[in-house]
This record gives C-alpha cells, structure tokens and sequence, in this order.
C-alpha cells in the first residue's frame, strides 16, 4: 500500500466515527416518522369513535344530573309543604313562601287551598287552576310538569291531620333550568334541549334554533344511513331509549345528535355537538407537525448525545449542582422532594408529617448584624435540624429563611414537643455565633393521610397552616377546617367592595349616657354587615380580615361619611346635635396624611368643631418609634376640630404614661374592668383612674355596663359617661332616634314629677 492511500485511511477514520452514529440515528428517524405516516391513515377514524364515546358519556352523565336534580327539587318542595300545617296556624304562609324562595332554587312559590285561593310568594300569580298536575296533587300526588314559557312546575300535597287541605306549587323559571341542562363540557360548542315524547320541547338551548328547526337541520339527499338513524332516534324517543349518531348538516357541517330519556315523565334530553370537537382541524395541520417533528427529532438526537457525553463526564457535579443548598451545604427543596417520592411507596397512611419553619423576623438580623451572620445563623439552623432527624426522616431548606421537615410523626402533640425541643437547642445559638438574639417561627404541619398526594401541595398546606393562624409562634395543622376559614375569608374579600357600594354596611349607633344629668350625652357608631343573600355578618368576622388586607381603611372612611350625613341632616331638620364617636383602625396610621380626606370630607358637609371624635386602641400607641407621629397626628385633630379618645383602655398596652403622653379628650375603660366589680382591688383600681383624669382634665366613658351595681359604683365615683347595655344596646339609626327622644322625654318627666 502505498504512502498516500494510507493517509488517505487515516483521514478517513474520525469521518466514519462521526457519521457512523448520525446515519444510524437518521436512518431510525426516517423509520419513525414512516411509522407515524402510517398510523395517521387511521387517526381520522379513531377520533371520530372517540369523539362518539365521549359524547355519548357526557351527555349520558349530564341526563343523569338533570334528572337528580329535579328529583332533588321535588323532594325540596315535599319538605316545605311538610312545614305548612303548622303556619296555616299562625298565618305566616306569605312571609314563610317569601323567606323559602330565596332559600331555595325556586322562582315563585304559591299555596294554592281547596277553594282555590293563592298564597304566593309574589305579587304575579300564575293561573294554575285548570292544571291536572294540581288535581293530581289534591289526590295526593308529588307532580312535575312545564307551563307556558317553559318553566318547571312542581305540585305536592299539603297535609294536616292525615287529609290534604291544599298544593304548594313551585316555579322554576326558563332561563334557570337552561343553565341547569346546558352541557360545560364540550369547549362551549354543544347545545342540549328537553323534549317529550311527541317532540314537543319541555326546555329549549340557549340557543333554540337548531331544535326547533329540526326537520330542516339534516341535509336534503343525505346518505340513506343518515334517514334510518333519524328514523331510528323518534322510535327510540317513543320507547324512551337512549342512542347516537352522526349526521352531515344543511350547512354542511358534520354534527353528533345525542338522546337519553330523563326517566322523568316522558321527558327526553337532546345534545347536538360538532362531529370534530376532538379532531377539529387536525388534518390540515398533520403533514406541518410531521416536518416539525422531523425536525425536531434530528435536532434532539444531536444534542442528545452531546448532552449524555456531557452528562457521563459531569453526573456527579450536576448531581450536587441540582440537590444541594448551597448555603447550609445540605439538601435543598428539590432534594426533599425527591426523598420523599422515594420514601412514599413504603409510607403507611397517618405516619408521616410536613413541617414547614419560617424564622420570624430574620431580616433584623440581617439589618443588624450583616448577611454574613445572617448566612450563619440560617446554617447553624439546619444543623440543628439535622440532628433532631431520626431514620427515615430529613430536613431541607427551602428558600431564604423557610426550612421544611419530614418527620415520621403523626401525634400533633409529639410534633410539637419535638419543635418545641430543637427550637430551644437553636437558641442557644448565641455560645456559637456571636450575637445575642432570640429566634421564634412560624410552625405548619400538614398530617400526611394519603401518602400519594404531591409534595408539593403538602408543602403548601403546612404554609397555609401557618399563614392562617396570624402572629402565633405554635405549631398549626392544616385541616378542613381551616380551609373553610380561608374560603369564608375569600368570599369576605369578594363581596366587600359590593356592599359597600350597595350600603350593605350600615350604622348603628349606642349610647353614652351622662352620670351628672342622667341625659344621652354622645353615641359611638358601629358597623355591622347585613348582607341580602347571606344576612348578618358579625364583626368579629370581618373586622380582622379587613384589617389584614387594609380593606378597613375604606370601611372606617365609609362609616365616617355616614356620620357626617346624618349630623347634617340633624342640622337641616333643626334637631340637636348629638357628638358621635368613630372608630379608627391602627392601619390608617401607616400613612401619617390619612387625616387630610376624613378633614376635607368634615368640611364638605359644615360638621361643627367637636361632634366627631376618633376613639383609638391602645394597639396605636405601641413602639417607642410611633410616639412623636401619633402626638402630632392627635394635635392634628384638634386642630381640624375632632376629639380624640383612647378604646379599651387598661386591657391591652396601656400604661400611665400614655395619659402623660398623649393629649386624648377621653378615656373608655374596658369592659374587663367592671366584671369583677364586687372585688375591692377592681374598685380601687376604677377610683384611682377616675381620679387622675379628673386632674388631667380627661373625660371617663365606662362601656360595657350591664348591672345596676356596676352603675351605682359609677355614679358614687361621679364618672362622666356610661355606655353599655343597661340603657341601650347598638340600634340602626332610625330606631336609635326614636329611642333618644322617649329616653330624654322619660327622663325630663321623672325630674318633673
């Protein structure tokens, strides 16, 4: 062999062994997309068999809806009618029909007695007396039938001592029972209708064309296949069986007529769906997706293999890259999942727990010792977590300062010993690193009852537990109830801006009565939420809420303005005025200008200096750094003509040097005071703060009082004002009026007499 053929080979080596592999993956990709060639000749039919069976089942599955529900609704009727007898008595039938019709799904609901007088729920009567369904319920019978309009009646006997003394009828409108039958599954292009056995529609679509046109719907000269099926369908409908088929349209377009019978009179459910609602456009676009793929492929191998060599020379990096924390050096949140679905396939059900740790403030200590420390407390953190892990059990952190564990635990009580106890060792950090401070967190666990669910979603649960407990530092297990606490807490959130645009707050107004003369001397306005469809919503359950979200900022300005309309109708209508106190949330003072709205708002309706005071908590006034803004912000009131006083004083922060502090025009002692008020340490408590207001000039409102020894107590005292239930609790504006001028009245009388 020459010298120049053997160059020739050696060049030719490396070619081979690089084209070697790409001809044998090419040749395999040129095979594969042969394949998929094939196997599409065949695409077109399977979806079209698929298409059938899905339609036939969901259609199917909503005939079985329908059909519960309306049973459902009759047997709704039959227990209202249960309830009649006994309100024929008190003849409260009206306003029983009126309170059931908003309760319940109907539309109208009417009594109808053996005279064939009505009682209805509304002022429109339907004629129902020539109704068989009516005789029929008057034999004894729980009826359904349709009324003109296609609406729904309903018919059931009312009985009293064993004999039926009337029907209770009810009405449910078209449009309703159209949302009822409308099919959600097909990508909003199915329609459905009810019909009877004559073909007589029950309940039309939203759209009734299709329907009523049937007879011109099916294209003219179609397949003799296509006349049999139709044929078919009306036989069937007549012996209430149920069946499918494919159709081509006047319009051309290929549909699927869908029938079941609802078992309910002789009431049949048709379902009209696009013949393509899976395989709509799919032929048009499978030659792209093939050259696409080709493509693709091609592109994916060539990578492929320089990722694996890649990968072969780099696994145990990557490896580290992709589980490892690189903070603590231990595992990451990626690495705990992955333990966990490694640990799941032997986990029993009730014994396992996901804790999640969120050190509470951690960026103090950033702020004030550097992330350099910051970094070494997070690690000193994990190591002691470590070493609480038993078998079978490991810790990881999450991101920034949340730490999750999964400890074999079921017992909440064990949990949080053994939080309690590597939380105590943690905070002994302080020999180790050298700061002194001490750590709290956020606890959540999620108890592990179905060890498939995601990791990731118990994660979740043990931060919604936490999260939804506020500021407690003990461990909080996510339950079902405290889904139904964030759910509530969401539907707050959402009907909010709606009653508040729609006066569904509304004011009320309780009393201070004055000690000295026994008159009304000022009242405190109160909020309370009468929502129309789900009635009185308690403060306790939306004040907190809205103070967490600053929804509070526009219900207290809401209220606020409430007042000022009422003391300016006061002033237009010649009454006198009567000083009225509102409350104002800790959240307004995040913006130190808030006083500037509540200031202009005064002066738009002319309310006088010092009919409106601001009653603020002692939660206000807590922090050295909030002292110098709320003085200024105070000194700012009187100066746009409010009074100032201070809630619930002597139950939470409160201390003397407040008074000294602070320049408020009154002092509410708390309720709490007056409970034990037989006790001598209480009296002489109540004494002294009477007394020391009374030389700094501050007024003393009691609230809360309910006894008459409480009040004797007071007036020996010669406190200014009470307020509480013994003359009055919270009233709406206008039975508070009225209340005022017969309290004033009664008392001007006994002074006479």
């Amino acid at each position: 062999m020459s010298i120049k053929k053997r160059e020739d080979d050696i060049k030719m080596k490396p070619f081979y062994s690089v084209w070697a592999p790409i001809g044998i993956v090419s040749f395999i990709l040129i095979i594969v997309i042969a394949i998929m060639l094939w196997n599409t000749s065949g695409l077109k039919t399977v979806l079209e068999n698929h298409t059938d069976s899905y339609v036939k089942e969901v259609s199917y599955q909503l005939t079985g809806e329908i059909s519960a529900r309306l049973q459902a609704n009759k047997a709704m009727l039959e227990q209202l009618a249960d309830a009649m007898p006994h309100l024929f008595e008190d003849e409260n039938v009206e306003e029983y029909l009126k309170i059931k019709k908003e309760e319940t799904v109907f539309d109208g609901l009417i009594v109808i007695d053996k005279d064939k007088n009505y009682i209805s729920s509304d002022a429109v009567i339907p004629d129902l007396k020539d109704f068989p369904e009516i005789a029929a319920s008057f034999e004894g019978a729980s009826e359904l039938t349709y009324v003109e309009g296609q609406s729904l009646l309903f018919t059931t006997p009312i009985y009293f001592n064993d004999q039926v003394e009337g029907v209770l009828a009810g009405i449910r409108d078209k449009e309703n029972m159209q949302k009822l039958i409308q099919p959600h599954s097909f990508s909003g292009s199915g329609l459905s209708c009810i019909i009877d056995s004559t073909g007589q529609v029950v309940i039309s679509a939203t759209d009734h064309k299709p329907f009523l046109q049937l007879e011109d719907i099916f294209k003219r000269g179609d397949k003799q296949e296509t006349i049999e099926s139709i044929v078919k369908m009306q036989e069937d409908i007549i012996h209430m069986e149920s069946g499918a088929f494919h159709f081509t349209a006047s319009d051309n377009s290929r549909l699927i007529m869908a029938y079941h019978p609802l078992g309910v009179q002789d009431w049949v459910l048709l379902t009209l769906v696009p013949a393509n609602l899976i395989s709509g456009e799919t032929d048009e676009y499978v030659l792209k997706m093939f050259l696409i793929m080709s493509g693709l492929i091609a592109v994916f191998f060539m990578f492929l293999v320089i990722i694996l060599r890649f990968y072969r020379k780099n696994r145990k990096w990557l490896e580290k890259i992709a589980f490892t924390d690189p903070l603590t050096g231990g595992l990451n949140n990626a690495a705990f999942k992955v333990k966990y679905q490694n640990l799941v396939e032997l986990m029993k059900p009730g014994s396992y727990a996901v804790i999640m740790l969120n050190v509470k403030g951690f960026k103090l200590i950033n702020e004030n010792y550097g992330t350099k420390v910051g970094d070494e407390v997070l690690q000193y953190i994990y190591q002691v977590l470590s070493r609480f892990t038993e078998e079978d059990e490991f810790v990881a952190r999450g991101e920034a300062d949340h730490f999750f564990l999964c400890l074999k635990e079921n017992d909440p009580t064990e949990i949080q010993q053994r939080l309690d106890e590597m939380i105590k060792t943690i905070n002994s950090f302080s020999a180790i690193v050298d700061i002194q401070y001490h750590l709290s967190f956020f606890q959540g666990a999620c108890l592990i009852t179905e060890p498939g669910t995601d990791i990731t979603i118990l994660q979740d649960r043990a931060r919604i537990a936490y999260q939804m407990q506020g500021s407690s530092t003990a461990c909080a297990f996510y339950s079902s109830e405290l889904i139904q606490e964030l759910k509530k807490e969401q539907q707050l959130n959402e009907l909010f801006e709606q009653s508040l645009a729609n006066h569904d707050f509304q004011v009320y107004l309780q009393p201070k009565v004055r000690l000295i003369d026994g008159m009304v001397g000022s009242a405190e306005a109160l909020v309370r939420w009468i929502h129309p469809k789900y009635g009185v919503i308690y403060p306790s359950d939306f004040i907190p809420l809205f103070e967490k979200n600053d929804n509070i900022l526009k219900l207290d300005f809401y209220v606020f303005e409430e007042v000022c309309k009422l003391i300016q109708r006061w002033q237009d209508e010649g009454k006198t005025l009567l000083p009225i106190s509102v409350n104002l949330s800790r959240v307004h003072f995040k913006d130190l200008s808030f006083l500037r709205a509540f200031s202009k708002l005064k002066e738009s309706y002319q309310i006088p200096d010092g009919m409106i005071e601001f009653e603020l908590t002692e939660s206000v006034f807590f922090g050295h750094k909030q002292i110098d803004p709320v003085i200024n912000i105070i000194r700012q009131m009187h100066k746009c003509g409010f009074l100032c006083s201070l809630d619930d004083f002597g139950f939470g922060f409160s201390s003397l040097v407040l008074l000294k502090e602070f320049d408020v025009d009154v002092i509410k002692l708390d309720r709490q005071f007056f409970v034990d008020i037989s006790n001598p340490k209480t009296k002489n408590i109540i004494a002294g703060v009477v007394e020391l207001a009374k030389k700094l000039g501050v007024e003393i409102v009691a609230e809360g009082i309910e006894t008459e020894e409480q009040l004797r107590f007071l007036k020996s005292l010669r406190c200014d004002m009470v307020q509480g239930y013994i003359y009055s609790k919270p009233l709406p504006i206008a039975e508070f009026e009225v209340w005022w001028n017969l309290f004033d009245s009664a008392h001007h009388n006994s002074l006479r007499n």
